[in-house]
C-alpha cells in the first residue's frame, strides 16, 4: 500500500485543506491568533503520518504516528475555540469534528500494524 492510499493520511490531508479554506475567510485578528495555530496543527496530522510512513525503524514510525495523534487533539481544541468564538458555522464544525473523531482510531491502526509487522 502507498501512503496516498491510506485512509488516515487521506482524511488528515483533506481536513487540513478544509480548515485552510475556512480560516482564509476570517478577519486579521482571528487569522493571526487562532487561525495560524489551527492551520499548523491540522497540517501536522498528515505531515506526521507521512514522515512516520517513510521512517525505517519501528520506534521512529510509531513516534511520528503518536505525534499525529497529538495533533488531532490540538486541532480539536482549536476547533472548539473556533466554535465558541463563532468563527465557524455549525455545519463546518460538524464536518470537521466528524473527521477529527475518526482519525485517532485510524492512527491507532497504523501504530498497531507497525507493531505487528515490523521487527525493528
Amino acid at each position: 500500500m502507498k501512503l496516498e492510499e491510506h485512509y488516515a493520511y487521506i482524511l488528515g490531508f483533506e481536513l487540513a485543506n478544509d480548515i485552510w479554506n475556512i480560516v482564509s475567510r476570517w478577519d486579521y485578528l482571528a487569522k493571526d491568533t487562532i487561525g495560524k495555530q489551527l492551520i499548523r496543527s491540522a497540517d501536522s496530522i498528515s505531515s506526521n503520518i507521512a514522515e512516520g510512513w517513510f521512517r525505517y525503524y519501528k520506534k521512529d514510525k510509531i513516534l511520528f504516528y503518536i505525534y499525529a495523534r497529538g495533533s488531532v487533539a490540538e486541532t480539536k481544541d482549536f476547533i472548539e475555540k473556533s466554535k465558541i468564538r463563532e468563527l465557524i458555522s455549525l455545519k463546518e464544525y460538524n464536518s470537521i469534528t466528524d473527521k477529527l473523531n475518526s482519525l485517532p482510531e485510524l492512527i491507532n491502526g497504523l501504530i498497531k500494524g507497525t507493531n505487528l509487522n515490523l521487527r525493528r
